[in-house]
C-alpha cells in the first residue's frame, strides 16, 4: 500500500488530499497542528478502514516536526505533500506591512516546509516513488506579479520556491523529485468563495500530475493542470 503525509490536512485543499487518497485506497498520514479539534477529518475516518491516521505535526515547531517523523509508524512515505500554508494579512503594501505578521508568514510558508522535507526525507528515500510536493501559488511568480500588494504572502511563496528548486538539485543524487505546484484558485478559507476551482477538482487535477512525474521532472514549478508556470 502506497503512503502519503499531507500536512495542512484539517481544512481545504489539505483535507481534500487526505480525503482522495484515503478513498483511493492509499495509507494517508494527516498531518495537523491539533488534532482532537480537526473535526472535519474524524468524520472521515470511519469509512476509511484504517487507512487514515491523524499525526500531530506543527510545522513552525522544529521539535513537533521532528518528534512526528520518528514517532509512530517509521514506514516509508511515497509521496510528501507539503500544503500548510498561511496567508497573512492581505492589504499589506509597502508602507503598511506588519512585520510580525510578515515573520510568521515566512515561517508557515516557508521554513515550515523546509522542517518537514528534512525530518521525513529518509522515509521519503526509502519508498518506490520518492515525491515531495510543495503546494505554492501563481502570487509566488516573480514573472506573473502585475497587481502588487500581498507583500508576505508572495515573498513566502517566492522563497519556498526556491527552496524546492535548490532541493531538487540537492536531492539528484538520491532520485528524488521534488516539485511546487499552484493549485489555482480554490474555494477554501483562504481562496474565498468567489474562486473558481473547488478543492475537488484542484486536488484531482493535482493528483493527475503527481502519478506522472519522475525524477526528470524534479525542480519544475506547474500549475495544477500540468503546464509549467513561470517562475
Amino acid at each position: 500500500m502506497n503512503t502519503v503525509l499531507v500536512t495542512g490536512a484539517n481544512r481545504g485543499i489539505g483535507l481534500e488530499f487526505a480525503r482522495q487518497y484515503a478513498v483511493d485506497g492509499w495509507r494517508v498520514l494527516a498531518g495537523c497542528r491539533n488534532p482532537d479539534s480537526a473535526q472535519a477529518l474524524q468524520r472521515l475516518m470511519p469509512d476509511m478502514e484504517g487507512r487514515l491516521s491523524l499525526v500531530e505535526i506543527d510545522v513552525t515547531d522544529v521539535g513537533s516536526v521532528q518528534r512526528a517523523a520518528v514517532e509512530g509508524d517509521q514506514g516509508a512515505i511515497d509521496v510528501l505533500i507539503n500544503c500548510a500554508g498561511v496567508m497573512g494579512k492581505s492589504d499589506q503594501t509597502i508602507g503598511t506591512i506588519d512585520y510580525d505578521d510578515w515573520e510568521h508568514v515566512l515561517d508557515v510558508n516557508v521554513l515550515g516546509p523546509a522542517r518537514m522535507t528534512e525530518a521525513f526525507l529518509e522515509r521519503v528515500a526509502q519508498s518506490s516513488r520518492r515525491t515531495i510536493v510543495t503546494i505554492t501559488s501563481g502570487m509566488g511568480s516573480l514573472a506573473d506579479n502585475t497587481s502588487g500588494g500581498y507583500i508576505p504572502y508572495r515573498t513566502s511563496k517566492a522563497a519556498v520556491n526556491m527552496v524546492m528548486r535548490s532541493a531538487a538539485i540537492d536531492l539528484a543524487r538520491q532520485r528524488i523529485t521534488c516539485v511546487v505546484i499552484n493549485p489555482g484558485w480554490v474555494k477554501t478559507d483562504m481562496g474565498g468563495r468567489g474562486a473558481t476551482l473547488t478543492p475537488e477538482q484542484s486536488v484531482s487535477a493535482i493528483r493527475r500530475l503527481i502519478e506522472r512525474l519522475g525524477p526528470k521532472d524534479s525542480g519544475r514549478f506547474y500549475n495544477y493542470d500540468g503546464r509549467e508556470y513561470p517562475w
